[in-house]
């Protein structure tokens, strides 16, 4: 494996992992409230994160999206003002560590930061519920620098079904609708990560630029609510997105999403959401695994997913999203940001050439942000919708 580990690191020193999906912000304000000297993240950090410079480094990430995240139990105008505070910590993150962080809003951006040997840093809404059913507020946010909006978290909005909620629109609505017409418009990639498969489907007919799926992996090789069915894999030539595989436990290995669900209601008991990643939260999960050892996810079950995807999707049209931050729990092998060379070297092993290592690393996100941007310019003289949810 040593052998495979060197060749990975060499082509990710070329072509390095774009991540489409961490909660590095989220951690810092439940952690510490963005205090950066107590999480100065130019030091190792493994102690409390999954996620500091030196272990970006090591990991060959070439490009970041941070989460800008908020809960989907924050509503109406508290979560524009919190998603607002995530916004500032990326930006307070590239300001403090501009040696290492660059923010990227636009491909060349990218493209600059990978020459300058920096890290591009994006940012991407996590729940349309952010927007609080306001299109200046989208607009807004794209203005700030956000280039894409998960449209849903784990609940309904009032315009979105979500994977993991009962169904209320049976996709998106008609506002919902003109949400992803606007998205388009402005350059911001809809992400279809965390929607219901009706909201995945919808979101594909009405968009004329490519979709992304930040953080999220096969459904017919893990039957999770989160995951992506095949129908909508295949469609995604002919939108030109891109499948970030996720590397979160419950939804790459079937055995472990039951786990998680007995996990989830012991955090509940204690008081605690279950998104808990506070240390008090931390200690009450590892507690739980220690009574309750978990099925252990590795490598190659997220390489499983990635072939699957590869298969059905095609290679221009797959990716990475680890959901670092995200999760209490990750792959036995892939347990920070320094683990991509080794899934990179998994999937050497199965013979997945370096062409399409480069593409599922870096170069389809890269495209997929360079295609929005292109439709945003064509649409350019479309003046700014004013529509509202009523």
């Amino acid at each position: 494996m040593t052998a495979a580990l060197d060749a990975a690191r060499e082509l990710l020193a070329d072509w390095p992992v774009v991540d489409g999906h961490n909660d590095l912000p989220w951690a810092l304000r439940e952690q510490v409230r963005y205090d950066l000297d107590r999480r100065d993240v130019a030091t190792d950090q493994s102690a409390h994160l999954h996620t500091d410079i030196p272990r970006l480094r090591n990991g060959g990430v070439g490009a970041q999206f941070w989460s800008v995240y908020v809960r989907s139990d924050y509503a109406g105008d508290h979560a524009v003002s919190a998603t607002l505070e995530q916004i500032d910590a990326v930006r307070q993150l590239t300001t403090r560590y501009a040696a290492d962080l660059r923010l990227a809003t636009t491909a060349d951006d990218m493209e600059a930061a990978r020459a300058e040997g920096r890290i591009a840093s994006l940012m991407g809404a996590e729940g349309g519920h952010s927007i609080n059913n306001s299109l200046a507020t989208l607009r807004a946010f794209h203005a700030l620098g956000v280039r894409y909006m998960t449209l849903t978290h784990n609940d309904n909005n009032d315009w979105a079904d979500s994977a993991t909620d009962e169904p209320r629109h049976h996709g998106l609505s008609a506002f919902g609708e003109e949400v992803v017409r606007e998205m388009n418009r402005c350059g911001m990639l809809v992400d279809l990560s965390h929607v219901s498969p009706d909201t995945m489907r919808d979101a594909l007919r009405v968009s004329t630029a490519p979709v992304v799926f930040s953080h999220s992996s096969a459904r017919a090789v893990c039957d999770h609510p989160r995951n992506i069915p095949d129908d909508v894999l295949a469609q995604l030539p002919a939108n030109g997105g891109v499948a970030m595989a996720t590397f979160v436990p419950k939804f790459v290995l079937p055995a472990a999403g039951e786990w998680t669900l007995r996990a989830d209601e012991n955090m509940r008991a204690h008081g605690l959401h279950h998104l808990d990643t506070t240390e008090k939260g931390m200690a009450v999960q590892r507690a739980f695994e220690e009574a309750n050892p978990r099925p252990v996810a590795t490598a190659a079950t997220v390489a499983d997913h990635l072939d699957h995807m590869r298969e059905v999707a095609g290679i221009d049209h797959v990716g990475i999203g680890g959901d670092f931050d995200g999760t209490a729990f990750t792959p036995v092998d892939l347990a920070d940001v320094a683990s991509y060379p080794t899934l990179v070297a998994e999937l050497l092993s199965r013979k997945w050439s370096p062409a399409d290592l480069a593409k599922l690393t870096w170069q389809n996100a890269v495209r997929v942000l360079r295609a929005a941007e292109s439709v945003a310019h064509e649409g350019a003289r479309r003046a700014p919708s004013n529509a509202t949810i009523d």
